[in-house]
């Protein structure tokens, strides 16, 4: 069981760009629609239970929670969690967020390594999806799909999810350059833990 992440801590949230801490470590921004399993994707990658807290009311937190990753007592980077995007009744005001705030930093934030597309493997690369995979490709950055809840999938149609998922892929035609990869993941068997955290150690390094 791979604990790099385990001694990960929360350290800030932010609202606004101007509150965007100064840290010259290395950034992994995780994003994905709302209830697609984020939150439990981190506190498993963490081995934490409520590191991200899990919310019972989707699109809930509209800020930037930066979690700082601790090895051999040093700093080596930080996980940051996004809001969940493609609520329904999101208010014009968290939209007004996502468009302004928190695209900003995505395309803009140089310590950005990064970014992890959380999607539920029963309903991969929805219209929002492709639209986040599409608009965070123009900075070049690489993309890392994780389908969560695999358990809930038999072998045929954990098959068929990421056939389905890589197909759509390739229909947005993105520049070549970008490295984009998915992988299988669940956070109730605890399944996928090893290839996250290795891809998001190479990140780091």
């Amino acid at each position: 069981m791979p604990l790099f992440f385990q001694q990960t801590h929360f350290v800030i949230t932010v609202a606004e760009l101007k509150g965007l801490p100064d840290y010259s470590l290395p950034e992994i921004a995780f994003v994905g629609r709302s209830n697609a399993g984020k939150s439990s994707t981190i506190n498993t990658l963490t081995h934490q239970n409520r590191l991200a807290f899990i919310s019972k009311m989707p699109g809930r937190t509209q800020h930037l929670n930066f979690f700082e990753i601790i090895r051999q007592k040093q700093a080596v980077g930080h996980l940051v969690d996004l809001p969940g995007y493609g609520y329904a009744k999101m208010s014009k005001t968290v939209n007004k967020t996502w468009d302004g705030f928190l695209g900003t930093y995505l395309l803009t934030r140089t310590q950005l390594r990064g970014l992890v597309i959380v999607m539920d493997s029963r309903h991969p690369m929805t219209d929002l999806d492709k639209k986040m995979i599409l608009w965070f490709s123009q900075c070049k950055k690489p993309i890392y799909i994780v389908l969560t809840k695999s358990d809930k999938l038999n072998n045929i149609e954990k098959h068929k999810a990421l056939k389905v998922c890589q197909e759509k892929l390739n229909l947005l035609n993105l520049d070549k350059s970008i490295d984009i990869e998915l992988q299988l993941f669940s956070s109730l068997k605890k399944k996928g833990i090893e290839d996250l955290s290795h891809k998001l150690q190479n990140w780091l390094a």
